[in-house]
């Protein structure tokens, strides 16, 4: 017995999420009013935030205030959008930050703070889609996925040209510092 190629066709797995894993009713309005969006305006913008919406907290990694303001430099008319929590950094102190208009999932206290100091505006995206329908005038951005702790972890520690870190239970003398066939551990060829 083989397989019915022609009603099935070969594409098995490649899934992709339909709604959110997330219990959070505020969430799953969102879901709701931008899979609306989507297929009721047909334009790109929405498909994107609905798609961002309903991934995983780890494709969902937050965003800097100062990688906001990079990524928005040349930008400034426009509205940010990030499906992710807007954070604060405290690197920018008596720095100037530009006036921007920023819709986010969420904000954290400070960042709300600064943002609204410089003259801007924090949106939810539900705002967002009132003002900005089909997601004109708008600059979506996204946090670094790659930025997590864990991500330090994977590849071969030790292997020549890699910057993973081991994993090890202290960071003491006694823990990974032995003199091996390391340029830091005065190895030479």
């Amino acid at each position: 017995m083989g397989i019915d190629i022609d009603s099935g066709g070969r594409y098995v797995g490649h899934k992709n999420r339909k709604t959110p894993v997330s219990e959070n009713v505020y969430l799953r309005l969102l879901v709701k009013l931008y899979s609306f969006l989507a297929r009721r305006t047909g334009a790109a913008f929405n498909k994107v935030v609905l798609k961002r919406l309903v991934m995983s907290k780890t494709n969902k990694p937050p965003i800097g205030v100062n990688r906001v303001a990079r990524y928005a430099k040349g930008h400034e008319d426009k509205v940010i959008v990030a499906v992710c929590t807007i954070t604060d950094d405290i690197r920018l102190e008596g720095k100037k930050f530009p006036k921007l208009r920023i819709a986010a999932l969420r904000f954290t206290e400070a960042a709300k703070a600064r943002i609204e100091g410089a003259g801007g505006e924090c949106l939810t995206l539900d705002q967002l889609a009132l003002e900005q329908p089909k997601g004109r005038n708008t600059l979506i951005i996204r946090g670094r996925t790659t930025a997590r702790v864990a991500n330090k972890y994977f590849g071969t520690p030790g292997s020549s040209g890699s910057t993973s870190r081991p994993h090890v239970r202290a960071k003491g003398k006694n823990f990974e510092r032995a003199r091996g066939r390391r340029k830091s551990r005065g190895f030479k060829v």
